[in-house]
């Protein structure tokens, strides 16, 4: 591979291959070997110029991951055109038409054989989107009179928990049919604290990628 090519470029093609490989085989049976072999004659010297380790190349896989959907997550956070349950809903929708959602659901990759990649997407809920962005969303919230609850860390804690871990069929491999009941009942549980956020489109939605999952993996 030329010398002159941008580092940055060589991370994100190392990113690129890695996270590719990672879903297709998981990260335990993927070696930095099979990485290599797909970087066009980048040596491995040049891939531990930039990381460390396999495992550090997991965690970067991660978090870009991660930094596109936070990215939408504070956009919508902060705009001042929306009360707090109008800006819940708007962040389910933006959040499943993502055009990268579709490329995801189609690579169908198997977090039950990345367990890395699952802490990493409970660690990155709990740790950072629940508290920087649904959490300031409920508790503006509260303050104009859309959501009312009293327990807005929890709430805000349960809302991506669901929606990430529960409803997400690659996690538990869920059926079609396992995982309209599963959207119909989160939709009902938001409904209990007056939050209609999951309309039909949404439902919609969320049966599509379901069934690009289903039929993909």
């Amino acid at each position: 591979m030329a010398r002159n090519k941008h580092p940055e470029e060589t991370v994100n093609l190392i990113l690129s291959v890695a996270f590719r490989l990672f879903m297709e085989k998981g990260y335990e049976h993927t070696s930095i070997q099979d990485i290599i072999d797909h970087l066009g004659g980048l040596s491995k010297g040049a891939i531990y110029h930039h990381f460390k380790s396999k495992e550090d190349i997991l965690m970067a896989v991660s978090d870009q991951m991660m930094e596109e959907s936070n990215q939408t997550l504070a956009m919508i956070r902060d705009r001042s055109d929306l009360n707090g349950k109008e800006k819940l809903k708007t962040i389910f929708k933006e959040s499943i038409n993502r055009p990268v959602q579709n490329d995801i659901f189609t690579v169908a990759p198997g977090f039950h054989k990345n367990p890395q990649l699952l802490f990493s997407l409970l660690h990155d809920t709990i740790d950072h989107a629940a508290p920087d962005y649904i959490l300031p969303i409920i508790k503006q919230g509260i303050a104009d009179g859309s959501i009312e609850t009293d327990y807005p860390e929890q709430l805000s804690e349960l809302i991506l928990l669901i929606a990430n871990i529960w409803m997400n069929p690659m996690i538990f491999d869920s059926s079609e049919e396992e995982s309209y009941r599963k959207f119909m009942l989160f939709s009902k549980m938001m409904q209990s604290f007056g939050l209609d956020i999951i309309d039909k489109e949404t439902l919609e939605r969320l049966q599509e990628l379901t069934s690009i999952y289903q039929k993909n993996k």
